[in-house]
C-alpha cells in the first residue's frame, strides 16, 4: 500500500521489528534447535518467521498491488501516469521484493538478537525506517512529500501554484487518501497489535520481566517512539540539513549528529532501550552468558 520506492525500505523495517519484538522467543526456539530440551521443532518451521511472511505476503503485497492499479502515479511517485506506463518489472519488484525485504529484515534482527546484540537489531529497524520515511519525505529529488500528497502527476506539476496546506486538503479529501486510511487500519493495526503482542509473550517468560525498567503501557510507548518516531525525526532532520547545506554535506552533518545520538556509550536512546527490557544478552545451550557478542559468565537462561 505503499508507494513503490519506498516499498522495500518498509518490508526490511517491519520484518525487522517483528524479530525484535519476539527477541526473547526467538532465543528460546534456538536453544530447543541446537538441542537444549527435546528436539521437537525444525528451525524452518518458526512460527515467527512464518507469521512474518504471511504479513508481507497476504497484506502488504495485494494492498500495494491495488494501490498500484487504482492510482499508478501515487503509486510509482508520478514516475508513471497511467496503467499503460507501468513497467510490469515494477508489478514482478513488489510482489516478489516485498516477502524478500521482510525476511531478510526479519533473519538479519534475529541473527543479531542471538549473538547477544539487541540493540544492533534494533538499528536495522531504525535504518529500515528511517529510509522509508526519508523517501516519503524528501525523495531522491528533493520532493518527496509533494509526490506523497499528489494523488496524479497533473496535482504534483500544479504543486507549486497552491499553499502546501491546499494541497494536503486536496489530498486527504480524495479516494487514495480513503483506500490508504481503509488499508492502513488493517496493515498497520495488524502490524502493531502483532507487534505488541510479542513484546507481552516476551515479558512474560520466566525471568524475563526482570529487565523490564518501566510499567508495560511505558515500555510500549518507548519501544513505538524509538522504532517509528526517532527514524520520522530523523528524517525530518536529514531532509533540512540537506535543503539548507546542500546534499551532500547536509548528509555528512546528519551522518556525523546521528552517530553521536545512536552509537555513543552514554546515548539517550541505549539508556532508553534499556528500560523496555528488550533482550541484549543471551544464553547459549551450554549456559554461558553472553552480552555484546562476547561471554562474560555462566548462568541459567534467562
Amino acid at each position: 500500500m505503499i508507494q513503490i520506492q519506498a516499498a522495500l525500505f518498509w518490508a526490511y523495517a517491519a520484518g525487522a521489528t517483528f524479530a525484535l519484538a519476539a527477541g526473547r522467543q526467538l532465543q528460546i526456539w534456538e536453544r530447543l534447535s541446537v538441542g537444549e530440551g527435546p528436539r521437537t521443532r525444525s528451525r524452518v518451521a518458526n512460527p515467527y518467521r512464518t507469521l512474518t511472511l504471511l504479513f508481507a505476503t497476504v497484506l502488504m503485497v495485494p494492498t500495494g498491488i491495488f494501490m498500484l492499479w487504482q492510482n499508478p502515479s501515487w503509486a510509482t511517485m508520478q514516475v508513471a501516469d497511467g496503467p499503460g506506463g507501468i513497467w510490469a518489472g515494477w508489478v514482478l519488484f513488489y510482489a516478489g521484493g516485498i516477502p524478500i525485504g521482510a525476511l531478510l529484515g526479519f533473519e538479519v534482527a534475529q541473527m543479531l538478537v542471538l549473538v547477544g546484540a539487541g540493540y544492533w537489531a534494533y538499528l536495522q529497524c531504525v535504518g529500515g525506517y528511517f529510509l522509508l520515511f526519508g523517501a516519503l519525505i524528501h525523495g531522491w529529488d528533493g520532493s518527496g512529500y509533494e509526490r506523497f500528497f499528489s494523488t496524479s502527476d497533473e496535482d504534483f506539476a500544479n504543486w507549486p501554484k497552491d499553499t502546501i496546506v491546499n494541497n494536503v486538503l486536496d489530498f486527504l479529501t480524495s479516494g487514495t487518501f480513503l483506500a490508504l486510511l481503509l488499508f492502513g487500519a488493517g496493515v498497520i493495526g495488524t502490524m502493531l497489535v502483532t507487534e505488541i503482542g510479542w513484546l507481552l509473550e516476551g515479558w512474560s517468560l520466566p525471568g524475563a520481566d526482570e529487565d523490564r525498567k518501566v510499567p508495560r503501557i511505558v515500555a510500549i510507548a518507548i519501544a513505538a517512539a524509538g522504532v517509528y518516531g526517532l527514524p520520522f525525526v530523523g528524517a525530518l532532520t536529514a531532509s533540512v540539513l540537506m535543503r539548507l547545506l546542500g546534499g551532500w554535506l547536509g548528509l555528512l552533518v546528519f551522518a556525523a549528529l546521528a552517530g553521536f545520538v545512536l552509537l555513543s556509550k552514554r546515548s539517550p536512546v541505549r539508556w532508553l532501550y534499556g528500560l523496555v527490557g528488550i533482550p541484549d544478552r543471551h544464553w547459549t545451550a551450554s549456559g554461558d552468558v553472553i552480552e555484546d557478542g562476547q561471554e562474560v559468565t555462566a548462568g541459567p537462561p534467562a
